[in-house]
C-alpha cells in the first residue's frame, strides 16, 4: 500500500459523497480492466455531456480513474489500487482502542 496522507483520502472521499459522481464510479468500477467509454456512461446514467465531463474531472483528479483514448472515444478505468489505498487507510486501525480481557 502507498502512503495515504489524510488530505488524498478526504478528497477521494469528497469525489465519492457527490450522488452523481459516485454513479459514475459505480459504472466505471463494474466495467472491469478495460475501463468504459465515457458515451456509454453517458447512455447509461442520461447525464448531460457537460456535467458528465466535470465530474469525470473531478474523479480523475481524486486519482480514482484514469482515462485512455482510443481514436474518437474516450474511455475510464478505475484506478483500483488507490481505492484499495483509500479503503485500507479507513480500516487501517480498526478496533485497536478495543481492550481484550
Amino acid at each position: 500500500m502507498l502512503f495515504m496522507n489524510i488530505e488524498m483520502v478526504a478528497k477521494a472521499l469528497k469525489e465519492l459523497g457527490h450522488k452523481t459522481r459516485l454513479s459514475i464510479y459505480k459504472q466505471v468500477v463494474k466495467a472491469g480492466q478495460q475501463g468504459i467509454s465515457v458515451g456509454d456512461i453517458q447512455e447509461e446514467l442520461s447525464i448531460p455531456g457537460s456535467t458528465l465531463s466535470h465530474h469525470i474531472s473531478g474523479l480523475s483528479q481524486a486519482d480514482l480513474i484514469h482515462q485512455r483514448r482510443e481514436g474518437r472515444t474516450l474511455f475510464c478505468i478505475a484506478n483500483y489500487q488507490h481505492l484499495e489505498d483509500v479503503i485500507d487507510f479507513l480500516k487501517d486501525e480498526c478496533c485497536v482502542g478495543d481492550s481484550i480481557n
